[in-house]
């Protein structure tokens, strides 16, 4: 007697890798061109989708279509709005962008940026007296968040010079991006690492950071990105507290629902720079096949 033919697992698995969300993220985008011709890349295999239905998948409502992808920003650097927004807004793709709330209106740069020119100017902390080699912002980001701040304060007084200024996002900026269809996130009131906080300033560096773009925008601020992708309990209950829908850190891992619903507060980001290869961002957005899927599984697409 003939045996039944078992059915292929291919197709089954297709359908189960293809609700795979994966969600981008880029830090500066110094070129348009550049980030037109990846962002249509993107496209050619995906359909992206807002952080509002992002949060409501996960939250157990209408699932997302096969193959989605949201697009952020970390550090709501000014080009988000001079050379990405016209990009997506041509292409009518919805994004997040994640701001320092204590920079926005500011010229004041990134603190880890100011304090690279300000050891290149000959500035000297305690703190980093016995550091051999490596960035002065990774040291300065693992110690105790005062430490941090009073190194910074040291190198301010004993650098040749200042730290340039750096434009940063304004009011007006966050308003243009809103009425383009782009949310903004809470990316902390300082960019300070939270582990390295205690209680007290972990909470003025979420909570302030949230009231001061509620405050500038008028909508509710409803998405995190950790700061140097610390995923710190005190602050998921705090987010919790507040009402947020999404919480992101960067982790090379796209998102499987199929696994069941992800903790909306701890949700895998791939970042994607100007000179990520093209075929290392396919393969990235390959993964959605099961043939790459365990291969890329981790891996971070630099």
């Amino acid at each position: 007697m003939r045996q039944p033919t078992l059915a292929s697992p291919v197709p089954l698995l297709r359908a189960r890798t293809s609700r795979r969300l994966a969600v981008l993220t880029f830090r500066e985008v110094r070129d348009r061109g550049v980030f037109a011709a990846q962002l249509d890349r993107v496209l050619k295999s995906a359909t992206p989708v807002s952080a509002g239905q992002v949060q409501r998948a996960m939250s157990g409502g209408a699932p997302l279509p096969p193959h989605s992808v949201l697009i952020t920003f970390e550090h709501g650097h000014r080009d988000v709005v001079t050379q990405a927004l016209p990009v997506l807004a041509a292409r009518a793709v919805p994004a997040v962008v994640f701001a320092v709330a204590g920079l926005v209106d500011t010229d004041d740069p990134y603190w880890w940026d100011e304090a690279e020119f300000l050891v290149g100017e000959g500035g000297w902390a305690r703190s980093l007296s016995g550091r051999a080699g490596g960035s002065v912002a990774a040291a300065l980001a693992a110690l105790p968040d005062p430490d941090r701040r009073r190194s910074l304060a040291e190198l301010r007084v004993t650098a040749r010079h200042r730290t340039p200024s750096a434009p940063q996002l304004t009011s007006a900026d966050l308003h243009l991006l809103l009425d383009a269809g782009i949310s903004v996130g809470n990316h902390g009131l300082d960019h300070a690492r939270l582990d390295r906080c205690d209680d007290y300033t972990l909470r003025e560096e979420v909570r302030g950071g949230h009231d001061r773009l509620a405050k500038l925008t008028g909508v509710p601020i409803t998405s995190f990105a950790y700061p140097d992708d610390v995923h710190d309990l005190r602050a998921v209950a705090l987010l919790r507290e507040l009402g947020y829908g999404s919480a992101f850190r960067n982790d090379g891992r796209l998102v499987d629902p199929t696994c069941g619903l992800p903790d909306q507060l701890c949700i895998s980001r791939i970042r994607v720079e100007a000179r990520t290869a093209r075929a290392r961002l396919d393969a990235a957005l390959s993964a959605w096949a099961p043939a790459t899927s365990r291969r890329l599984r981790g891996a971070e697409v630099v």
